[in-house]
C-alpha cells in the first residue's frame, strides 16, 4: 500500500474524526465544533481522502464509523489529548489567548447560576474560549468524563462518587413551595396540606428525592399525589404559579422563582442537597479545566446562601 503524505492531514480534521465518533451525527458534531455541516462535511471529505476509507456512512439516524474508524479512534483520541497537553505551557494557562472548547455537563439552575457570569468574564478579558454546555446526558456522568466527552460535570450528590474527582460547590437543603396566595397554605404547610396537594417534579421519572419523599411518606402511613413531571425548573415554576400545584425543590431553586412562588418548611426532615463539581482524574494536570473549574465553583459559591430554618 502507497504511503500517505502526512500533510494531507491537519488537527482541524482529527478534530472532526473525533466529534463525528463521539456524536454519530454530521450536525451534532458540527454544534460540537462550533462548525456549519458544510465544513463538517468537507472536513470528513478530505479525510476519506487521506485515509483511503469511507470511515463514516450514513443512516437515516446519522453516520455510523466503518471498521477502519474505529481502529483509528484510540489513536486519534490519543493524539488531541497529547497536542492538546503541547499547546499549553506546564503550569499556565492564559485564558485571554485560549481558543479552547470547554465542555460542561450541568442542571439548569447550575447553568443559570454559573454560566453567565463565566462568559461575562470571558467577554471581558476579550477570551476566544468557547463553552459548550449540556443539561442531559443518555450515559452516566461519570463514563462521559472519562470518555473526556465533558471536561467539568457539576452534579447534585450526598455522597461524592468514587470514580472520579470531585469538590463540593455548595450545600443546600430542601424546600415546599406553592403559589404566592395558595389558600391551603396561608399559614404554612402540614403533613395533611402536603400530602392533599398535586405533586410536581423534575425529571422524565421517579428520582432518588422523590423515592425518598415516598419512602418517608411510607413510614408515617402517608402518600402525595403526583401529577404532573416536567423537564424545566422555569416550566415548573410557571405552572405553580398558575395553579394549586406544588412542588419540592432546593432553596436556591427556589430562591430564583420567589417573585411567584412562597417558600415553607417541609413538615418532615430530607437529606440536605449537594452540588459537585466533578472531573476525571487526567485533568489534574490540565491547566485550562482547572482554571475553568475554579471560576465554577467561584460563581455557583458565590450565590444565594440558604437561610437558617430548616423543615
Amino acid at each position: 500500500m502507497a504511503t500517505r503524505d502526512i500533510r494531507s492531514l491537519d488537527v482541524g480534521m482529527l478534530r472532526t474524526f473525533d466529534a463525528l465518533m463521539r456524536e454519530g451525527s454530521v450536525s451534532r458534531a458540527a454544534r460540537r465544533l462550533f462548525l456549519t455541516q458544510p465544513a463538517v462535511s468537507a472536513s470528513l471529505g478530505r479525510l476519506r481522502d487521506t485515509f483511503g476509507d469511507p470511515l463514516f456512512t450514513r443512516t437515516a439516524h446519522g453516520v455510523l464509523p466503518t471498521l477502519r474508524a474505529r481502529q483509528l479512534a484510540p489513536q486519534v483520541e490519543r493524539l488531541l489529548a497529547d497536542l492538546s497537553q503541547l499547546l499549553e505551557p506546564e503550569g499556565a494557562f492564559d485564558p485571554a489567548s485560549s481558543q479552547r472548547i470547554f465542555r460542561i455537563f450541568g442542571g439548569e439552575n447550575a447553568s443559570h447560576v454559573m454560566l453567565p457570569p463565566l462568559v461575562n468574564e470571558l467577554a471581558r478579558i476579550g477570551s476566544g474560549i468557547r463553552v459548550f454546555w449540556e443539561t442531559s446526558s443518555f450515559l452516566t456522568v461519570s463514563e462521559r468524563l472519562h470518555k473526556g466527552e465533558f471536561d467539568i460535570a457539576l452534579i447534585p450528590r450526598q455522597q461524592p462518587p468514587d470514580d472520579c474527582e470531585s469538590e463540593p460547590v455548595y450545600d443546600d437543603h430542601y424546600v415546599f413551595v406553592a403559589r404566592i396566595g395558595h389558600p391551603a397554605f396561608e399559614h404554612g404547610v402540614t403533613l395533611d396540606s402536603f400530602c392533599a396537594a398535586p405533586h410536581v417534579f423534575l425529571g422524565y421519572g421517579s428520582s432518588a428525592l422523590d423515592e425518598q419523599i415516598d419512602a418517608i411518606l411510607r413510614g408515617l402511613d402517608r402518600e402525595r399525589t403526583t401529577r404532573v413531571a416536567m423537564t424545566s425548573l422555569a416550566q415548573i415554576a410557571d405552572l405553580l404559579a398558575q395553579s394549586d400545584h406544588v412542588a419540592v425543590m432546593p432553596y436556591r431553586v427556589a430562591h430564583r422563582f420567589g417573585h411567584v412562588l412562597k417558600i415553607m418548611p417541609l413538615p418532615f426532615a430530607l437529606p440536605t442537597y449537594r452540588l459537585l463539581a466533578c472531573w476525571n482524574k487526567r485533568a489534574d494536570a490540565d491547566a485550562g479545566v482547572q482554571w475553568i473549574k475554579e471560576r465554577l465553583l467561584r460563581f455557583g459559591r458565590g450565590a444565594t446562601s440558604p437561610p437558617t430554618w430548616r423543615g
